[in-house]
């Protein structure tokens, strides 16, 4: 475990010790009145593991924490599985530990016909959050995809520094929170490499707001939910965000936006995807 690795997990065993609510672990309030955040002696009692050897966990001592008994920690803090999956991946427990973050610049040709037989917007996420493909319909979705300059094609580079596209989200605070939640989820073994750390200080010195986010250290697995797009000629666009991982790529995510039934979705990203004769879309299909 590298020392950022380290101090990441103390941290974030820091954070997550600090946010604990005492009565629901039966234990009274700290004075008259703090009832948030254990401390370090009663984490170390319910674990079973000695005072000091936590202690050097949360300062980021180069100590080497068994699997069997960080998924004890894990217990005692009350963390989700997604964030017990993250606090393993910090300490190399993972089924393949990766150290460097996998760039992937395009999608092999196979998976770039997959995305293209749908109708509807879909992209491939490499490892790091570049958009490595994408179909006709989120060019359609997204006009400037086709035109951004590759090392700056990274969803979340985007997400934070496009103006264009945060107009688009009407729920921008909500999305932008979930996608930092879920790359620092899927970061793990590979936090603190050279090519994670220049991304994650990119982003932080281009918007403050990624970086207050970052610093809250919010963990959270992807899990497919609506998003909403507000086009700026097709108007309202609902879809469902699902993701699939292909068996012979697993590096590469395939993002789609299926349209929601009930809404004119489905015929607006077909007029947004339609191949047009003039550089001026045509606007007339759109109500």
């Amino acid at each position: 475990m590298n020392d950022e690795r380290r101090r990441e997990l103390g941290q974030f065993l820091r954070d997550r010790r600090g946010n604990l609510v005492r009565a629901e672990l039966g234990l009274p309030p700290i004075g008259r009145t703090r009832t948030l955040g254990l401390r370090r002696e009663e984490i170390a009692s319910f674990a079973a593991v000695s005072v000091t050897w936590y202690t050097w966990l949360e300062q980021g001592r180069d100590i080497n924490p068994s699997r069997q008994v960080l998924e004890s920690i894990a217990r005692v803090l009350s963390l989700t599985s997604a964030e017990t999956s993250y606090l393993l991946a910090m300490s190399g427990y993972t089924p393949t530990p990766a150290t460097e973050a996998i760039t992937i610049e395009q999608a092999p040709g196979h998976l770039q016909r997959l995305l293209d037989t749908f109708y509807f917007p879909a992209f491939a996420v490499a490892p790091d959050w570049g958009i490595a493909g994408w179909n006709r319909a989120y060019a359609g979705l997204y006009a400037r995809i086709a035109t951004v300059d590759p090392a700056e094609r990274n969803l979340l580079w985007l997400i934070f520094t496009d103006p264009h596209l945060r107009e688009m989200l009407p729920d921008w605070e909500e999305t932008s929170r979930h996608f930092v939640a879920e790359f620092r989820a899927e970061a793990g073994a590979r936090l603190g490499s050279v090519a994670h750390t220049a991304l994650v200080k990119r982003l932080g010195e281009a918007n403050p707001q990624f970086a207050k986010l970052w610093a809250d250290r919010g963990v959270e697995r992807f899990a497919s939910r609506q998003r909403i797009f507000l086009h700026p000629m097709a108007g309202e666009l609902v879809f469902e965000q699902h993701r699939l991982v292909p068996s012979d790529a697993p590096d590469l995510h395939l993002v789609m936006y299926a349209p929601v039934a009930g809404t004119p979705t489905s015929d607006r990203i077909r007029a947004l995807a339609a191949p047009h004769t003039t550089d001026t879309p045509d606007t007339s299909a759109y109500p």
